[in-house]
């Protein structure tokens, strides 16, 4: 286990920013995993799709998306990761949108770390309806 057995058991104890490096990761494998299951396409075609939903734009729709849903343990990991003091943003994002899609990677993290799968699946679910599938991304 990469984590010490106190952080595995209680997830609260990571930083922000860690939760959102292993949530950043959960998030690009659902994501991925969705394309492959739903498409078949060439892999760059499911790369650039997979792009368009990862980039930190798409990522902070979703966190407006989820915010009125969560329950306020989850909100208050997401808003610790969007509060979280991160390096700069990269040069083509908003740094807005990228401090909120930090707090979205944070409650992937969070979740994933914590065995709640359906509850993790359930909010990816929804936000790819609410983002993508509504918006005709």
């Amino acid at each position: 286990m990469i984590f010490s057995k106190e952080c595995a058991e209680n997830p609260k104890l990571l930083s922000p920013l860690t939760l959102a490096f292993i949530g950043d990761g959960v998030y690009e494998l659902m994501v991925r995993e969705r394309l492959v299951l739903t498409a078949n396409m060439s892999v760059n075609n499911l790369h650039k799709k997979s792009v368009l939903m990862v980039k930190a734009s798409a990522q902070s729709e979703l966190y407006g998306v989820l915010e009125p849903l969560l329950s306020e343990e989850e909100l208050i990991v997401m808003k610790r990761g969007r509060n979280a003091n991160s390096t700069k943003a990269p040069k083509k994002s908003n740094p807005n949108e990228y401090r909120r899609a930090t707090g979205v990677e944070a409650l992937f993290g969070y979740l994933y770390l914590t065995g709640n799968y359906d509850r993790l699946s359930e909010i990816f679910e929804i936000g790819i309806k609410e983002v993508f599938t509504n918006n005709n991304k």
